[in-house]
Formats: structure tokens, C-alpha cells, sequence
């Protein structure tokens, strides 16, 4: 088993072979004498030539490969209204481009042959976008319209294991978020002052406590990856909470970070908010793209 920091040497030279020293410590976060003895020890150890990763090194790295892409796509978007009347909002057009696909295109550049949406409202409108992936399998959630996310979740819940679990509303800016290989179980925040949305406090890069509004803490992106471990023990609590009372006003996150928040330690991902932008409300999208400023 690699640890971190072989992980994180061996997979920037994967993303740019032929990375120097710095560039590694550029990308990584290490210091350049951390970076030059980790390289020394997997050199040594023939997963890499220090420039490319060997074969040998890409064995060591398959266990830690990200196997599908879940995308929880059944919502209605009531508050893109008029939009949404007629368009599924993660199909919404931004600029010319459907917000699902930016997330898409990302999933696909980093080589995720498995694609799963879980679609419900309007959801034979999700059927145009096989023309451009054709490897989407889509799951139906029938009773998205009477509870909240928790169950588009739950309809997946045997497949968030060495999974990305993506929110479909969002417009990726920086794909390099999406990744071929993932260390651990972790969620993507932004760090901000202050936030009046969804946010996370952290207390050593481990994710303690999920609320509405706060200080000095990250705001929400709603893309995370879940390892074989913690996947396994989320289908057994996404059931357990979506059965009882009340379950399925539930968020399908609050599962992790409030209801069974004992089983998990999650980390945080950090990125920024120019990487990622949601779209909740009808005026932002027109703050977007002027041509829904009508």
C-alpha cells in the first residue's frame, strides 16, 4: 500500500511525465527536500524512473482507481424557474454548453469509463446526451418529486464504492479536479470567510461538522469521492437513514456528516470558487449567460 506521499509523487508524474523536482513540489505541496526523498524511495522501489511512471508503479496505483461516476440528476430546479419548465437544470445551456457536460467532459478526460446519472424529472431529456457519451447508464429515481435527494442517493447507494459522487447543477471550470486516481474518501470545499450557503467547519484536514452559514470555514462543492470502504458502509447507512422517520426529507450528505457521522472521517478537498460555480436561482443564470436577460 502507497502512502500519501508516494501517492501524490507517483500520480503528478502520471498527470505530466517528465515533471521536474519542482514542478512535482509546485503541484504536490511538498517541500522540495520532501519531493526529493520520496522520489528516491519509489525510484528505488521501480515504480518510476523519476521521470515517467513505470509499469510496475501503475500496479501499485490500480487499487486506488476512481471506477465510476454517479451524478444525482432527478431534482426539478424550482427555483430556475422558467427555465426548468420545460429543461431539466442540469441540461440548462450556460453560454452554449449544458452544465452536466462541463462536469462530463472532465469525467471522460480522466479516462472514467463508467457513467451512472440518476435522472427523474423530465428524464428522457437526459437521452440526447448519449450522442456525445455513449457509455451513460442511466437509473431512474420515481420518486424524486416526493422527497429530497436523499433518494436519488439511495436509488445508487451499492455503487458510491472507488466513486465519484457529483451534484449535476454545476458548471466546472477547472477539470483537473476530477482525477484518475483518488487516496482516499474526501469532499470538495472551497476556504472562505464567510458563507451564508452550505459549509463545512474542518479541523485537520478532516471534515467535523456540515452547516448552513459560518466563518472562517468552506463553503460546499457538491463533487465528492467515496473509497471501497466508506462506500461499502454508506449503502448500509443511506439505507438505514432513507427508511427512517423522516429519511427522505433528508440530504443525502447529512447522512455522513450528521446522522451516522461516527462511521466516517472525511477529508477535505480543497479548491477555489472560480473552479466551480452552482447555479441555484434563475437571476444568477442571467448573471451568467445575458442571454436568458430577456
Amino acid at each position: 500500500m502507497l502512502n500519501k506521499k508516494e501517492f501524490d509523487v507517483l500520480t503528478a508524474l502520471v498527470s505530466q511525465p517528465n515533471l521536474s523536482q519542482r514542478g512535482i513540489s509546485a503541484r504536490t505541496g511538498y517541500s522540495l527536500g520532501t519531493v526529493n526523498k520520496t522520489l528516491k524511495i519509489v525510484v528505488e522501489k521501480g515504480w518510476t524512473d523519476g521521470k515517467t511512471v513505470t509499469e510496475k508503479g501503475l500496479q501499485e496505483l490500480e487499487p486506488y482507481k476512481v471506477k465510476r461516476a454517479v451524478f444525482l440528476a432527478a431534482g426539478f430546479g424550482s427555483r430556475m424557474v422558467p427555465i426548468t419548465l420545460n429543461t431539466p437544470k442540469p441540461l440548462v445551456r450556460v453560454n452554449g454548453k449544458r452544465m452536466i457536460e462541463t462536469l462530463l467532459d472532465a469525467v471522460q478526460k480522466a479516462g472514467i469509463e463508467e457513467v451512472i446519472i440518476v435522472r427523474g424529472y423530465l428524464g428522457e431529456q437526459f437521452d440526447q446526451l448519449k450522442y456525445k457519451y455513449p457509455n451513460i447508464r442511466f437509473v431512474e429515481n420515481p420518486i424524486y418529486n416526493e422527497s429530497n435527494n436523499i433518494s436519488s442517493a439511495y436509488a445508487v447507494r451499492d455503487l458510491f464504492k472507488n466513486a465519484y459522487v457529483l451534484e449535476s447543477d454545476l458548471i466546472l471550470r477547472n477539470e483537473a479536479l476530477v482525477r484518475k486516481y483518488e487516496y482516499g474518501s474526501n469532499f470538495l470545499g472551497a476556504p472562505v470567510k464567510r458563507t451564508d450557503d452550505w459549509c463545512f467547519f474542518v479541523q485537520n484536514g478532516v471534515i467535523c461538522e456540515q452547516g448552513v452559514g459560518g466563518t472562517d470555514c468552506h463553503q460546499m462543492i457538491g463533487i465528492s469521492y467515496w473509497d471501497e470502504e466508506d462506500g461499502a458502509k454508506l449503502e448500509q447507512d443511506l439505507e438505514e437513514v432513507f427508511n427512517s422517520p423522516g429519511g427522505r426529507e433528508r440530504y443525502w450528505e447529512q447522512t455522513v456528516f450528521v446522522h451516522k457521522k461516527e462511521n466516517y472521517s472525511i477529508a477535505i478537498r480543497e479548491c477555489s470558487l472560480d473552479d466551480v460555480t452552482e447555479v441555484d436561482t434563475f437571476n444568477e443564470l442571467k448573471q451568467l449567460d445575458k442571454t436568458y436577460d430577456l
